[in-house]
């Protein structure tokens, strides 16, 4: 199963190979971490978590609660104290290419619009690959060290950091807060991780990996002298909990701790504009094998504090800052073959099958050719990628890893393909059902979809199975027992077609019980000749297996009540993603009031006459919930599993932090003081849920200069009205 490509992996053998890999991933944390004694490779360790992380990409429903993408960084060893941070160790989201700065660059400046003589700046500083470290200073004096630990909890290591030469036991010069609690990157010199190597390889010693790992064993060293003759190093960066602003921009705060005697990184700079962070880009990028020690890559922050706070965070990362990636490796191999998969929409992706290649320590054998406008060399949008050149079947193609995680094609070299590769003539029928795949036309825009689709639907084997597959998964309603393997079984077997027949199998045990021993049987044949060993009797099987079927029937009925918003998810309408199904809970509280809606919807000629405006649902959701319920094959199936099922209402937990907590806001006409998008986050961030539009169960609208329809549909509701010097003045912020 481990060598197995991802993108042959059916979700059954996902399933076992998260599992697999998120134990041996923690297994080689615990003896790195905690006995500075790695047993495989950098390169060997990182092609574990990026397998992992690529196939957690490809089966996102398959997410598991250890995984190790989950933690920011690794759970805190035993044998140190723990310390919780004030404030949280957070990580940075990533850009790749320049266009990702320049759309980082515009975010921040959209967000700011209403700003209009605001001078945003941005500091660049190369991006060390050491070990996160956070320093706690009292009153000048060093009295607490802690590793990142998972982000909320480290691991004490005070000792062991006051052995490093770089890090002050009292702080230097003045101006420096009561409490601050000082942030930066433990790391080892080529040349130190060189001499180090000599001295171990002297003594018939282990040998290290690399400076990074050899850094991160070296500070959770049981003896502190041990951290001291490993001669490590520290640049301060950032800082978490402090009694007081260093300074008001990053680039001053970042000086200062230069003059309280930290070691600061002299390739920091501050620019204002995206040529200028990428200039001071390329250049640390020049320097790069000449700094003696690691970088992977240059991060930007806004450089205004006050900016900082009000942009704010998402998703556990802070908005204000993104970490521009140097490119990954890049490796020349051919493309043997294209084929293509049926995904649960109906969705024909395209796969092409390479002669195994190794990029960045992993090896490669296949990438996702998306759809095939990519495959004729254009994007979505018509324009050319890879200088408009084609894929075809014995082309030399260069490959890359983005993020060092997703294979891309880069380029296709010309020169080296064969007289013989014709164009790829992407098929017009299912290969699964046979059904016409046709690609939709874009109501809106006109435009063709760029994915061509299996018109099956409920015929196409491929599609019922991955939606049978996507309503048990873990963030539908995640039935334990009932993973992909199982649903395989029972779909062929003629036991489950739809997600109602889940909720039946109790009432045909004796059948789901053969199916499970024919199974096995089968299994222990194929051992049997692998083996030469005697197979277990059919009969011991199936004793066994009764024990196993009472816990699946208990995790069925267990779900027959679930929240609406999982329900929803589950369904697996088009574009109906978590996030969205959540939204939509919310607005309609139950399941019937959806269908409700939905149905009266698909029955409009225009649908905004009837679906309510919804901040974060679009003209493409709408569609998908038009489809999806005016479609009467629909209909039986639905009813169906609502009679096995029962969604339970929607209810908003109201918090009492703020005053406007659990109210619905609207927001409308011109907001002086601020953008729409910060007057969102803001409300959204002090508990309220902010609505697109006027209705009866609105509390509160925000009026500004020109506000027109919903100003006066507010007054005939009796929703209170007030101005923006009034909402600021409510919330705290005038």
């Amino acid at each position: 199963m481990s060598e197995k490509p991802v993108e042959s992996l059916s979700k059954g053998e996902a399933a076992e190979e998260l599992k697999r890999l998120a134990a041996e991933i923690a297994e080689h944390d615990r003896r790195y971490h905690t006995e500075d004694a790695p047993t495989i490779s950098d390169a060997e360790y990182d092609a574990l978590a990026r397998r992992n992380l690529a196939i957690e990409e490809r089966f996102p429903d398959l997410l598991r609660d250890d995984s190790p993408s989950r933690r920011v960084g690794a759970p805190p060893a035993e044998g140190f104290a723990k310390v919780r941070h004030a404030v949280p160790m957070l990580s940075l989201a990533k850009a790749y290419t320049d266009q990702d700065v320049t759309d980082f660059i515009e975010r921040g400046r959209r967000f700011f619009d209403r700003d209009k003589d605001l001078d945003i700046a941005f500091t660049a500083e190369p991006k060390i690959d050491g070990l996160s470290a956070s320093l706690r200073y009292e009153n000048g004096m060093f009295v607490q060290g802690a590793t990142r630990g998972d982000g909320a909890v480290g691991e004490d290591i005070t000792a062991n950091l006051k052995t490093i030469v770089d890090i002050p036991k009292t702080l230097k010069g003045s101006g420096w807060p009561e409490t601050i609690e000082i942030r930066g990157e433990v790391y080892m010199t080529y040349a130190e991780f060189e001499a180090l190597k000599q001295r171990s390889a002297a003594v018939g010693g282990q040998d290290y990996v690399n400076p990074r790992n050899t850094a991160a064993g070296s500070l959770r060293q049981k003896d502190p002298s041990v951290t001291a003759s490993r001669n490590l190093k520290f640049f301060a960066y950032a800082w978490g909990y402090t009694t007081a602003d260093p300074a008001p921009t990053q680039f001053e705060a970042v000086r200062k701790f230069g003059e309280w005697g930290f070691k600061i990184s002299p390739l920091m700079v501050r620019a204002r504009s995206v040529e200028d962070l990428i200039d001071q880009y390329h250049r640390i990028e020049e320097q790069r094998s000449s700094l003696g020690y690691d970088i992977d890559g240059v991060v930007y922050k806004v450089d205004q504090l006050e900016l900082q706070r009000r942009w704010g965070f998402v998703t556990g990362e802070p908005r204000w800052a993104v970490a521009h990636k140097f490119p990954a490796e890049q490796a020349m191999t051919t493309v043997e073959k294209i084929d293509i998969q049926v995904g649960r929409t109906g969705t024909l992706a395209p796969v092409a099958r390479l002669a195994p290649i190794t990029v960045g320590g992993v090896v490669v054998e296949n990438v996702t050719l998306h759809n095939e406008d990519y495959i004729k060399g254009f994007d979505s949008n018509g324009q050319p990628i890879r200088d408009g050149i084609d894929v075809r079947i014995g082309d030399t193609v260069v490959i890359q890893r983005a993020g060092d995680v997703i294979p891309q094609i880069v380029s296709v070299v010309v020169d080296k393909r064969p007289a013989a590769a014709v164009p790829y003539e992407f098929p017009h029928s299912c290969p699964v059902c046979g059904s016409p795949a046709t690609r939709e036309i874009n109501e809106k825009t006109g435009k063709e979809d760029s994915r061509r689709r299996c018109t099956g639907e409920l015929i196409c084997a491929a599609q019922a199975i991955e939606r049978l597959r996507h309503f048990v998964s873990r963030g539908a309603l995640d039935i334990e027992g009932l993973g992909a393997e199982n649903i395989d079984l029972f779909f062929n077997s003629g036991l489950v077609k739809t997600a109602a027949d889940i909720f039946t199998l109790r009432d045909r045990r004796p059948a789901v019980t053969r199916a499970l021993a024919e199974r096995r049987e089968e299994q222990a044949r194929l051992r049997e000749e692998a083996s030469g060993k005697t197979r277990k009797n059919v009969r011991g099987v199936e004793e066994r297996n009764y024990e196993g079927l009472d816990k699946l029937f208990a995790a069925i009925d267990a779900r027959r009540e679930p929240e609406l918003d999982r329900f929803i998810f589950a369904l697996g309408i088009r574009h109906i993603g978590e996030t969205t199904a959540a939204v939509l809970a919310r607005q309609f509280s139950t399941i019937e009031e959806l269908i409700g809606v939905g149905k009266e919807t698909a029955k409009a000629e225009d649908p905004h006459t009837v679906f309510p405006s919804i901040n974060g649902i679009g003209d493409t959701v709408i569609n998908a919930l038009r489809d999806f319920f005016g479609n009467e094959r629909n209909d039986d199936v639905l009813d169906a599993l609502l009679a096995q099922v029962h969604p339970k209402p929607y209810v908003m937990e109201i918090s009492d932090d703020s005053e406007v907590a659990g109210k619905t806001i609207v927001f409308t006409g011109t907001l002086e003081k601020m953008t729409r998008s910060e007057a969102k986050a803001m409300a959204e961030r002090l508990g309220a849920k902010v609505a697109g539009s006027v209705s009866a169960k609105t509390d509160l609208l925000v009026a500004g200069p020109g506000a027109g329809s919903k100003l006066k549909l507010a007054g005939e509701l009796g929703v209170e009205v007030i101005d923006e010097d009034t909402w600021l003045q409510r919330v705290g912020k005038a």
